[in-house]
């Protein structure tokens, strides 16, 4: 009876990974196709609009919006789970193409102007000319001082 029950169990096994096979995400083939359709309607879209606005998140709110759908109606169509370690690689890879220079707030960094950043260097400058003034003025003074 052993060998009939090895045998009956290595046919299950050989059964269920053929339906894992069957049933389970391409992950190769998911990545081709979110390539060639997601990644090349949203470059469209980024070359579109110009390269001095990609990082303007008003004006690529929506593509962006569209290419992460785009990626999870392809992933539930091919019975993938999303969000995968495909989807987090195709977006490392977009946030590095497109988005690599842009800032947290959207703005690009700089030194402000120098009309704003004066008066934020003078106004320290001069309070402490003027306390260290004072103390020198009330210490030379001895009225009061018993």
């Amino acid at each position: 009876m052993a060998p009939r029950r090895t045998g009956l169990f290595l046919g299950l096994l050989l059964l269920a990974h053929h339906l894992i096979l069957l049933t389970a995400c391409n992950e190769a083939y998911y990545s081709y196709i979110i390539q060639h359709i997601c990644l090349e309607s949203f470059r469209f879209q980024m070359t579109d609009i110009g390269q001095k606005l990609w990082c303007d998140w008003e004006a690529t709110l929506s593509f962006y919006w569209d290419l992460t759908n785009c990626t999870f109606l392809i992933a539930n169509k091919m019975d993938c789970f999303w969000p995968n370690q495909v989807v987090d690689q195709f977006f490392v890879t977009i946030h590095k193409e497109y988005f690599a220079n842009c800032s947290v707030s959207g703005r690009g960094l700089g030194d402000p102007p120098n009309n704003i950043v004066g008066p934020f260097i003078m106004i320290p400058v001069m309070v402490t000319l003027l306390m260290t003034a004072l103390v020198v003025w009330r210490s030379k003074r001895n009225e009061g001082i018993v």
